[in-house]
């Protein structure tokens, strides 16, 4: 099942935080060879978990993680506008309606399942929340894998090559992109809004409704 969860309420889920940032230190360090910082537990975080980012994660039947993603506004502080100005020339994208995906991890064998499911679950969100669109940055290499799961994005900048290329990408939000996932991996639009509505249960946090479309402020 998907949890939508603000890193203040990751205390509620303890044994699935513990497993996401492990699984983060795994992929990152170990496979992907980042220099990231992993604690003395070995749980990988940045400086942008302190931030109060908006987690997607897979939660395994035993509670454990098998898949996640981060999300933040672009009106705050992103990796995209710190880290790979270089990949836009040099402007920062900002907009209420577009937020940044980071992070997107999967655990050790987890099945391309979870990876769509990660996808529609994102997707979901943004229709709630009233975006337009999601920016993140990838290794280019993977757009492959995101047009098999049926989603793949606009690409708008791209450096190196080989395969440490990478890319900043835009994901368009809509019901046709999240069905289309849906459909081919497997999954129900039903099942993705009701974890959504199981996540916010209550008081509506993080709700809301907008028009519009990307801004690029330099």
């Amino acid at each position: 099942m998907i949890r939508f969860v603000y890193a203040d309420e990751l205390e509620r889920f303890p044994l699935l935080a513990d497993t996401m940032f492990r699984d983060r230190a795994e992929q990152f360090r170990t496979r992907l060879g980042w220099g990231v910082t992993v604690d003395g537990k070995g749980r990988e975080r940045d400086q942008y978990d302190v931030l109060n980012p908006l987690y997607v994660i897979w939660e395994q039947a035993d509670g454990t993680h098998g898949g996640s993603l981060r999300l933040m506004p672009t009106t705050g502080r992103t990796m995209a506008g710190e880290h790979f100005l270089h990949l836009t020339h040099g402007v920062r994208i900002c907009s209420p309606l577009v937020w940044e995906c980071t992070r997107f991890c999967l655990s050790p064998g987890a099945s391309s399942r979870i990876a769509a499911a990660l996808l529609a679950a994102g997707i979901e969100l943004g229709l709630r929340f009233g975006l337009e669109q999601a920016i993140g940055v990838i290794y280019t290499r993977t757009l492959g894998i995101y047009r098999r799961i049926g989603h793949a994005p606009d690409v708008i900048g791209t450096d190196g090559g080989g395969r440490d290329s990478i890319s900043i990408c835009v994901w368009n939000l809509s019901e046709e992109a999240r069905d289309r996932i849906c459909a081919r991996s497997g999954l129900s639009s039903a099942s993705i809004e009701r974890w959504f509505d199981d996540s916010f249960r209550g008081p509506g946090r993080g709700s809301g409704n907008a028009a519009g479309s990307l801004v690029i402020a330099a």
